[in-house]
């Protein structure tokens, strides 16, 4: 034995390894690993994507909001939809369309208001601000980033019913 370590180099003499004992794993093992891995990734996140575009569209309960004559320009009337915790607005903007939105703020869930001042909705607790109109409810002021839901509206002869929620 002292012999095989004066043969061997010093590195090997002091730290001998069983090469007959060890598993190590080689370069080709292991990226064959990586690619399965990162290939079963892959399709959880198509599978995941697939499952969200089959899921059946949620449907909404069709609801009386008001009167449509109830609402002048500039004015607006709090409803609920579609449950009773769900906050919105029903407004006549300044000319004359009505739109409805979600009264909860995108950005922490404070309660937003109609402004007839500049035809826009409010958020006092940060300032947020929302454009109003036919096209949506996108932010333009303040904090928050995405726009309020929606709510599609359906006017039948004076009555204006609440049909759906849009996330847009």
């Amino acid at each position: 034995m002292a012999d095989d370590k004066r043969r061997l180099p010093r590195w090997q003499a002091d730290f001998p390894i069983g090469w007959d004992q060890d598993h190590y794993i080689t370069r080709r093992e292991l990226a064959k690993f990586l690619a399965l891995g990162s290939a079963l990734v892959a399709g959880a996140n198509v599978a995941v994507a697939a499952a969200a575009r089959l899921r059946p569209a949620k449907s909404y309960p069709e609801k009386r909001i008001a009167s449509a004559a109830a609402l002048g320009p500039g004015e607006s009337l709090s409803f609920r939809y579609p449950t009773d915790e769900d906050p919105c607005l029903l407004v006549r903007t300044r000319r004359g369309e009505l739109v409805a939105f979600s009264a909860v703020c995108t950005h922490l869930s404070c309660a937003v208001i109609y402004r007839a001042t500049d035809d826009r909705l409010f958020c006092p607790c940060h300032r947020g601000l929302f454009e109003c109109g036919p096209g949506g409810a996108r932010p333009i002021e303040g904090p928050p980033e995405r726009p309020l839901p929606r709510i599609i509206l359906a006017v039948r002869g004076e009555d204006v019913y609440a049909t759906g929620v849009t996330r847009s």
